[in-house]
């Protein structure tokens, strides 16, 4: 027997690799005979880039930058020099993660330290770019990294925008021609693990500014800013890109890639397939156990279980969810492929314990399903 353990990161709990090494010990309490293919995912928010590096063999590589609030702080990417290739995860500079809840501004917060990412990835030589984009902590479209790659975004008496999607309603003047201009042979792919446009009721600022720090009032100040930022890069570029899906993913880092870097916005969980070779290993195996924080109605727009889910079951293969949380909507997942999905507490409990306790829920949730699934087979 041959189970594919493919789970995402479990937030302020276990990375990916943690996550499937907790599953394949309470499979193998069970069935120690078993063939276990460890293969940890992401969809492009936090720990995406840990997948890639596992997958693909690349450099992780360690860079000083500005977080999303403009302080210090040590990022990591990928360099794969075989193919000339940057795996850059916008979490590792501009993570919602790693702002203190109390700190949280999407008012102010900058992707500043993405753009210095990209810089780093032209300064090794950088062809190709793998730019994943999820768990931000910023609502700029984008504006820090453009100002970190040469951009001038200017205002009315020619000063420099402040850092932060706010400022953006002060915007008079986009000045691209100090770009890097290595930008223009750089070939950018985008993961996104959402499918929202720019702006309205489904936009960046609406859906995601308030888990960032926005009130009510500043969510409208944010959304109308972004609104500005678009008509300006309209009539700069002649293209609006404000309504593509994806293009609200990170705070609007999704409308950027497409704007300015011509970036093809696709799914992380397909790109991160892609990379790990996930088909090939699905067509050996008998069962897919994946997994992540939650699984609720939103997960259908490009989240690790179901992307795996929809993989498994063309390939006719089982697919079980174990999930921090079974959130509003989950059972439309069953109509994608997730035969089954279980929650980790085995009974009342406080998030902090549930955090702490993760790997041994997960473990035990694993053998839960195994055993079932061997008693089903007989």
């Amino acid at each position: 027997m041959q189970i594919l353990i493919a789970p995402d990161s479990y937030k302020d709990a276990l990375p990916a690799s943690d996550a499937a090494r907790a599953i394949a010990h309470g499979i193998q309490r069970v069935l120690p005979e078993a063939t276990l293919i460890r293969c940890p995912m992401g969809d492009g928010g936090e720990g995406t880039l840990d997948a890639l590096l596992d997958a693909t063999g690349a450099e992780r590589r360690e860079q000083r930058v500005q977080d999303a609030l403009g302080r210090p702080c040590e990022a990591a990417w990928g360099w794969h020099a075989e193919s000339r290739s940057a795996f850059i995860e916008l979490a590792e500079a501009s993570g919602l993660q790693q702002i203190p809840r109390d700190q949280r501004s999407a008012l102010h917060s900058t992707t500043h330290g993405v753009g210095e990412l990209i810089l780093a990835a032209l300064d090794a030589g950088a062809e190709t770019l793998l730019l994943t984009l999820g768990g931000s902590a910023t609502n700029d479209a984008g504006a820090g990294m453009l100002q970190a790659l040469g951009a001038r975004l200017l205002d009315a008496e020619g000063k420099p925008l402040a850092p932060g999607g706010a400022a953006l309603a002060e915007l008079q003047t986009l000045d691209l021609s100090g770009l890097d201009p290595r930008l223009a042979k750089l070939r950018v792919e985008t993961a996104v693990d959402v499918d929202n446009p720019l702006l309205g009721e489904r936009g960046a600022s609406a859906v995601f500014g308030p888990q960032k720090g926005a009130s009510d009032a500043e969510v409208a100040t944010l959304d109308a800013a972004l609104a500005h930022f678009a008509d300006a890069t309209a009539a700069t570029l002649g293209d609006d890109h404000r309504d593509l899906p994806g293009a609200g993913a990170a705070g609007g880092m999704g409308f950027a890639a497409r704007a300015f870097f011509g970036a093809e916005l696709r799914p992380g969980i397909e790109l991160v397939m892609q990379q790990v070779g996930f088909d090939a290993l699905l067509a050996e195996a008998d069962l897919v156990i994946t997994g992540e924080g939650q699984l609720d109605g939103q997960s259908l727009a490009g989240k690790t279980p179901v992307g795996i889910s929809r993989r498994a079951a063309a390939n006719g293969v089982p697919c079980v969810a174990l999930v921090g949380r079974l959130g509003e909507g989950w059972q439309a997942c069953h109509a994608e492929g997730i035969t089954a999905a279980f929650a980790l507490a085995d009974g009342p409990m406080a998030l902090d314990d549930a955090l702490t306790r993760c790997a041994e829920l997960l473990s035990d949730r694993a053998e839960g399903v195994v055993r079932l699934f061997n008693a089903r087979r007989g």
